[in-house]
C-alpha cells in the first residue's frame, strides 16, 4: 500500500471510530461554548476546569488580561509557573517561549495553537515561530503541561500553548480599546459583532499597533519599532444540531528589528544603542488564516471537524556577516558571523589580521571596510500549513465508574520555501553602501516539507475520590528537503520533468507512540493530589541520522482550591534520552543552517508554585487580590559530548542554555468602587546562554515592576494608565542571536476601554 493510501485509510478508520464513539451525555468542558458566546475554541476551558485537569493546566481569562491590558504576550505568560521567556526585541513580536525547560529559541519546542489549530508557520518542517498571533486581540490564553498535553502535539515534552481569539457574542455589541504611549506608540483594538437572529452570528475585528521603537541607531534617525495591522472576520450559522463556523484572519507586520546586539562594554555605556551596521535591518511579514469548523450536537452526541490553512510570507533583510579580507563578492564571501566578532571584542581577541580594537571600530562605524565586505541577506521565506482534524467524545457509566472517552485525529502538511539573496555592502564613514546586489538564490534555494498524521485517545475515568486519565498519542511524520544550485529561481528540464539545477535531497521519517497517564485523588473538600507520567516527543528535522527528541516526564503535586485561597504546587522531572539541537540563523551559533545534532541524555527538574488569595475581608467593601507564581528549574547535560558546531564541547553536568534557576512573578491589586490598581513584580535569575557558561556567556538577573490603574466612569467604559518597567531597569536579557540585548525601558501608556 502506498504512503498516501495508508494515510487515507488511517484517517478514514479513525473518522469512523470517532463517529461511533461520540455518543455521550455531555461534551467535556474543552469542547463546550460559553453561555454568552456562540463559539470559543479552547483546550482547557476555564480556570475551574484547569483545577480539575489530571495534569498541569493554566487558564488566563479576559478578567485577568484586562488588569494590565498588555499587548506583549511575554508579559502575559510571566504569571504561569514553569514558563520561561528569552527576551529579544522588547515587544514580544517573535517571543522565545519555553515550558519546563525545553529550548526557548523561537518557541519551536512547544505546541503553538490559535483556537485549537496549529499556528506556527510550518509546525513540523520549520517550527520556528517567525509568525506569532497578535496577543492584544486575544480573549484568553491556555497552557497545558504534563500528561494533559498528549491531546496536543507534536511537541509534548514541555507542553502546549493555545491562544483563544475573540468569540462571537450572543448579544449585538461593540468594543473599542485605544491607547497612546511613549516611543510614539499607539494601539487600537476594535470589535463589533453578535447575532442577526437566533441562527446567524458575525464578528468584525481589527487590531492596530504602531511604535517608533525603544532603541536608537548610530548616526541615523531611522525607527526601531513596529507597525502591525491585524484583521479578523468570523461568521457562524446554527440550524438545529448543526453549527458552522468560518474564520478569516490577516495580519501584516513591519518591524525594524535586527539580529545584531552589542558588546558588553557598549551595552553598559548605552544599553539601547544599535550599531549603524544594522540601519537597513527590518522584517516584513504577511499572514493569512482560514478555518472552517463544523460541530454536531444532539441528544448527547458531539462531533467536531475543522479544516484549516495558514500561509505566511516573511522577508527579514539583515546584516549577516563580514569578509574581513575584503576579497570576495556576494556570491563567494568567506563570512565571519557578527556573533564571532562580538565575542572576540568582548574577550579582547582578534580575528585574522583584525585586532580587537579594529573589530570594535568596525562595529562602531569608525573603521571603513573594503568594497563588498559586508553581507546583508534578504531572508525571504514562504510558508504553508494546512490540514484537517476531527474529534469526538463518549461519556458512559460502567459500574461505579464514569468514563469520558476522547478521540482525535489530524492530517497535516506544511512547507517552507526559501529563495534568498545575499547582497554585498561596504561601510564608508559609518554608512552602508551597496556594492553587489547578488544573485537570487545565493543565500538559500531550497524547499523543505512535512506530512504527518497524528492520533490520540484519552479516557477520563472517575470513581470515588479517584480520577484517572490514561491516554495514547501516535505521530507518523515524513520530512523532506530539496536544495537547488544557486541560480535565479528554479528551472526545469522538460525531458526528465525534474529541475535541472537540483543540488541535493534528503529525507527523514519518524513514528512515535507516546503513552501517558494522569491521576487525581481528592483528599479533602478542597485538596487534591495530582500525579502523572508520559512519554514526551519533539519532531526531528529532515536531517538524516538525527533522532527525535524524547523524554520520560513525571509530575507530582498538590492543589488546594478553597473559598479564599488557591494553591497549585507541582514538582516535575524530564528525563531526556536525546536532546535535539537544530541550527538556525537566530541560534547565533556558527553552524550550517538546517543541520541538526544529537545532544544525548539530559535532565530537567523543577518546582512550580501558584498561590492566590484575597487579603481583604469579604465584607470590607474593598478587594485586595494577590497572586504569586514561582518556578525553580535545573537543567543539565548527563553525558559528555564531543565538540559539535551546535552544542560545542559539553561535559556532564554542564547547564542547558537559557534555563533560569529561579523565577518569581507577584501581583497585588486593590479594587474599590469605580477604581482599581495593580502592581506586578517580575524577577528572573541570570542564565547561561551556552553549556560552557564562561565570561560574556550569561545574562543579567532582571527585576522589573509594572503598575496599572483603571477608573470606570460608566458601567461599560473606563480609563486606564499603565507603566511598564517603572524603575527603567537596564539589563542584558539575552545574547542571541549576535550580542547583548536590552529589555524595553520605562514605558507609560494611557487609554480608554469603551463597550456598547
Amino acid at each position: 500500500m502506498s504512503k498516501t493510501m495508508r494515510r487515507a485509510s488511517t484517517m478514514a478508520a479513525f473518522a469512523a471510530l470517532a463517529a461511533t464513539a461520540a455518543v455521550g451525555e455531555e461534551p467535556p468542558a474543552e469542547d463546550q461554548p460559553r453561555s454568552d458566546e456562540i463559539e470559543m475554541i479552547t483546550i482547557v476551558g476555564t480556570r475551574e476546569d484547569a483545577d480539575d485537569t489530571a495534569g498541569s493546566a493554566h487558564y488566563i481569562d479576559a478578567t485577568q488580561l484586562a488588569r494590565f491590558a498588555y499587548a506583549d504576550v511575554q508579559r502575559v505568560l510571566r504569571q504561569v509557573p514553569g514558563v520561561s521567556i528569552q527576551l529579544e526585541d522588547g515587544f514580544g513580536l517573535r517571543p522565545n517561549i519555553s515550558i519546563r525547560g525545553v529550548a526557548t529559541e523561537r518557541s519551536a519546542r512547544i505546541t503553538l495553537l490559535e483556537d485549537g489549530v496549529l499556528i506556527a508557520p510550518a509546525p513540523y518542517s520549520a517550527p520556528s515561530a517567525y509568525y506569532f498571533p497578535t496577543a492584544g486581540r486575544m480573549a484568553a490564553f491556555e497552557v497545558l503541561k504534563g500528561p494533559a498535553a498528549i491531546t496536543q502535539g507534536p511537541y509534548t515534552i514541555g507542553g502546549a500553548f493555545n491562544m483563544v481569539s475573540t468569540p462571537i457574542p450572543e448579544q449585538r455589541r461593540g468594543r473599542v480599546v485605544a491607547e497612546l504611549g511613549q516611543y510614539a506608540s499607539n494601539r487600537l483594538h476594535a470589535t463589533y459583532g453578535g447575532l442577526f437572529d437566533s441562527r446567524f452570528g458575525f464578528l468584525l475585528e481589527t487590531h492596530q499597533w504602531f511604535s517608533d521603537g525603544h532603541q536608537t541607531i548610530d548616526r541615523h534617525d531611522d525607527d526601531t519599532g513596529l507597525a502591525v495591522r491585524d484583521y479578523t472576520l468570523k461568521l457562524a450559522y446554527q440550524t438545529g444540531p448543526h453549527r458552522f463556523h468560518l474564520k478569516l484572519q490577516n495580519a501584516d507586520q513591519h518591524s525594524d528589528q535586527s539580529y545584531l546586539g552589542l558588546t558588553d562594554s557598549d551595552f553598559r555605556a548605552a544599553p539601547r544603542r544599535r550599531y549603524g551596521l544594522s540601519q537597513l535591518d527590518g522584517i516584513d511579514t504577511d499572514h493569512e488564516q482560514v478555518i472552517v469548523r463544523y460541530d454536531y450536537a444532539v441528544d448527547g452526541l458531539r462531533l467536531a471537524a475543522s479544516a484549516y490553512r495558514n500561509t505566511h510570507a516573511r522577508n527579514w533583510f539583515k546584516t549577516e556577516g563580514v569578509d574581513l579580507d575584503g576579497s570576495a563578492n556576494a556570491q563567494e564571501m568567506s563570512r565571519i558571523s557578527w556573533a564571532s566578532i562580538v565575542r572576540a571584542v568582548n574577550r579582547g581577541e582578534g580575528i585574522r589580521s583584525w585586532s580587537a580594537g579594529r573589530l570594535a571600530g568596525l562595529l562602531a562605524g569608525t573603521v571603513d571596510t573594503p568594497s563588498g565586505s559586508i553581507q546583508l541577506r534578504a531572508n525571504d521565506r514562504q510558508y504553508v500549513s494546512q490540514g484537517m482534524q476531527m474529534s469526538a467524545t463518549l461519556e458512559r457509566r460502567v459500574g461505579a465508574a464514569s468514563h469520558t472517552l476522547r478521540i482525535g485525529v489530524r492530517y497535516h502538511e506544511d512547507e517552507e520555501d526559501r529563495l534568498q539573496r545575499n547582497s554585498a555592502y561596504s561601510q564608508r564613514q559609518g554608512t552602508l553602501t551597496l556594492d553587489d546586489f547578488g544573485l537570487l538564490g545565493n543565500a538559500g534555494n531550497r524547499i523543505q516539507s512535512a506530512e504527518a498524521v497524528a492520533v490520540f485517545i484519552q479516557d477520563r475515568i472517575e470513581f470515588g475520590p479517584w480520577t484517572l486519565t490514561p491516554g495514547l498519542r501516535f505521530e507518523d511524520i515524513d520530512q523532506r528537503r530539496i536544495r537547488y544550485e544557486t541560480r535565479a529561481g528554479r528551472t526545469w528540464d522538460p525531458s526528465s520533468r525534474q529541475p535541472d539545477n537540483l543540488r541535493s535531497t534528503r529525507a527523514n521519517s519518524t513514528r512515535a507512540l507516546l503513552p501517558g497517564i494522569g491521576v487525581l485523588y481528592q483528599i479533602g473538600g478542597t485538596a487534591t493530589l495530582v500525579a502523572g507520567v508520559h512519554k514526551g516527543f519533539t519532531a526531528p528535522s529532515n536531517a538524516p541520522d538525527v533522532d527525535a527528541e524524547e523524554a520520560l516526564n513525571y509530575e507530582l503535586g498538590l492543589r488546594v482550591d478553597g473559598a479564599r485561597i488557591r494553591v497549585d504546587l507541582m514538582g516535575f522531572l524530564s528525563d531526556y534520552d536525546n536532546l535535539l539541537g537544530e541550527c538556525t540563523s537566530s541560534s547565533g551559533v556558527d553552524c550550517e543552517v538546517g543541520d541538526a545534532f544529537n545532544g544525548d541524555a539530559a535532565t530537567v527538574r523543577g518546582l512550580e508554585l501558584l498561590f492566590a488569595t484575597n487579603l481583604a475581608s469579604p465584607v470590607a467593601g474593598v478587594s485586595l487580590p494577590v497572586e504569586v507564581a514561582y518556578t525553580w528549574l535545573r537543567g543539565e547535560f548527563d553525558t559528555d559530548i564531543a565538540d559539535t558546531d551546535f552544542f560545542g564541547d559539553v561535559r556532564a553536568g554542564d547547564p542547558l542554555p537559557y534555563i533560569p534557576a529561579q523565577q518569581l512573578h507577584a501581583t497585588l491589586g486593590i479594587e474599590k468602587g469605580r477604581w482599581s490598581a495593580d502592581a506586578a513584580l517580575n524577577y528572573v535569575d541570570a542564565v547561561c546562554v551556552s553549556a560552557a557558561c564562561g565570561a560574556f556567556e550569561k545574562t543579567d538577573a532582571a527585576l522589573t515592576v509594572d503598575v496599572a490603574a483603571h477608573y470606570a466612569f460608566r458601567a461599560d467604559a473606563s480609563l486606564f494608565l499603565r507603566i511598564e518597567n517603572v524603575s527603567d531597569a537596564h539589563d542584558i536579557v539575552g545574547r542571541h542571536p549576535y550580542g547583548a540585548r536590552p529589555n524595553r525601558g520605562r514605558t507609560a501608556a494611557v487609554g480608554v476601554d469603551i463597550a456598547w
